[in-house]
């Protein structure tokens, strides 16, 4: 039985596959970039007894695990090595192979041919993918110094200008009759939070509900997107695919999905060609193993 994990900040899918069947699951998101890793090791425990439920306490013979923040490190105090060896300890005898969440969306956007791949979920990311490896990444900067267009990065540009009464004012009033916006709440889920970036993401949503209502709203979600063209793919993509040539574009992410209309049209703009959005990168991941 092979175990696959793609997690976000959000939610990570994970899904079992023995034979033909193929059984799946959700739990919360593990950050191993920016949450608390207390919170996200209990979540993951939590998962892994699900996961014998389901099976029968059936070993798994492979665990594939993507998320934000893994990276390779022989520290065995690092995120990383417990990892591998909370999995290894919980399922002993499975072979245990760790990647970040890049990895999931080139993969799963372009197998095993060249692009840019791209994350826009409650966090953003973008990398230069040769069909085998991740040849070249923009830093992402998490959602304090960057994830330009990601959920996070929209709801923190809309709450920064909420707290200084720059929001118009029947707009602030609709999000304050639905969220506690009180300033020491406020600054207590950002700062204090278990997970802040999840906590500025779920304002995406209604902030998008008003693109077409409101002329600051909308000039608050195409900044967001020509941000992440400016900052990130134009400058990745230059000359990435050698000879002058520019790779195709892919993005993986629930925020780029809700809102692919308006993220294609600032890519067109500022002339990024995007080749395909997907909403989640599961089952082109399961494709992508199942096809190993």
């Amino acid at each position: 039985m092979k175990v696959i994990i793609e997690s976000g900040a959000t939610k990570a899918d994970w899904t079992l596959i023995q034979d033909s069947q193929v059984k799946q699951f959700q739990t919360a998101g593990l950050n191993f970039a920016s949450g608390d890793e207390e919170f996200v090791f209990r979540t993951l425990e939590e998962a892994t007894v699900k996961v014998l439920d389901i099976t029968d306490a059936e070993v798994p013979e492979e665990i594939n695990l993507y998320a934000a923040g893994l990276f390779p490190s022989e520290d065995p105090e690092s995120t990383y090595k417990k990892l591998k060896k909370a999995l290894s300890t919980r399922f002993p005898g499975a072979q245990v192979d760790l990647e970040n969440d890049l990895m999931a969306a080139a993969r799963a956007l372009f197998g095993n041919k060249p692009g840019i791949a791209c994350i826009l979920g409650t966090g953003s990311n973008s990398c230069v993918y040769d069909g085998k490896s991740i040849l070249r990444k923009m830093s992402s900067g998490g959602f304090i110094l960057g994830d330009e267009g990601s959920g996070s990065a929209l709801g923190r540009a809309f709450i920064s200008d909420i707290i200084k009464g720059l929001v118009p004012e029947c707009v602030a009033l609709a999000f304050k009759e639905k969220y506690d916006l009180e300033y020491t709440t406020v600054v207590k889920n950002v700062y204090r939070g278990a997970s802040p970036a999840a906590y500025l993401g779920q304002f995406a949503p209604d902030i998008l509900a008003f693109y077409d209502k409101d002329h600051y709203m909308r000039n608050l979600v195409d900044a967001n997107f020509r941000a992440f063209f400016k900052r990130c793919i134009l400058r990745i993509n230059q000359d990435g695919a050698g000879e002058g040539k520019q790779l195709p574009v892919g993005i993986v992410g629930g925020f780029a999905y809700a809102c692919k209309d308006i993220l294609t049209s600032i890519a067109n703009e500022e002339g990024v060609r995007i080749d395909k959005i997907l909403k989640s990168p599961s089952q082109e991941l399961i494709n992508y193993h199942q096809n190993l």
